[in-house]
């Protein structure tokens, strides 16, 4: 198997400032009380196949650390980026960067961003769907009412 190579596509533009900013939605991804604080927000291409690179926006905002962040990006296994694997995040500024992703299977993988500032640490997974199937979740219980009629689902132990 073949470890994924990391690049960006394109070069990183301050949305803010040159008013550069995607024109499609953006999903903004959970922030974790004891994280770095980073808000990141990603927006992937709707049609992803295998074989070919998406475009996949990441902006970068709430940098409040005077001497900035940054950003370290790695992917799945089966999922190859295009650009450089490591931004700096100036404070003050709203950064967006669009790299591509090239799948090398059906299913859904993962950018994974790692974000840091202020000494801590954040880590966002933005998942890239490829091909036409929803996931499914396996069953791992059986659906049970308890005798005061309350429905549970007994897991096994693994």
């Amino acid at each position: 198997m073949l470890a994924p190579a990391i690049t960006f596509a394109d070069v990183q533009a301050k949305a803010e400032e040159a008013g550069t900013t995607a024109k499609r939605a953006l999903t903004r991804a959970a922030v974790k009380k004891s994280g770095s604080g980073v808000d990141v927000q990603y927006s992937v291409d709707d049609s992803v196949n295998v074989g070919q690179g998406a475009a996949v926006v990441i902006q970068f905002g709430n940098i409040s650390d005077p001497a900035g962040g940054s950003a370290r990006f790695t992917a799945d296994a089966g999922l190859t980026l295009v650009g450089a694997d490591e931004l700096r995040l100036p404070a003050g500024q709203t950064t967006t960067v669009t790299v591509r992703a090239t799948p090398a299977s059906e299913g859904i993988a993962y950018i994974n961003v790692f974000t840091t500032q202020n000494g801590m640490s954040s880590a966002t997974s933005i998942p890239v769907r490829v091909g036409g199937a929803t996931p499914k979740l396996r069953s791992a219980g059986e659906l049970q009412k308890l005798p005061a009629g309350d429905a549970v689902i007994s897991m096994p132990a693994r």
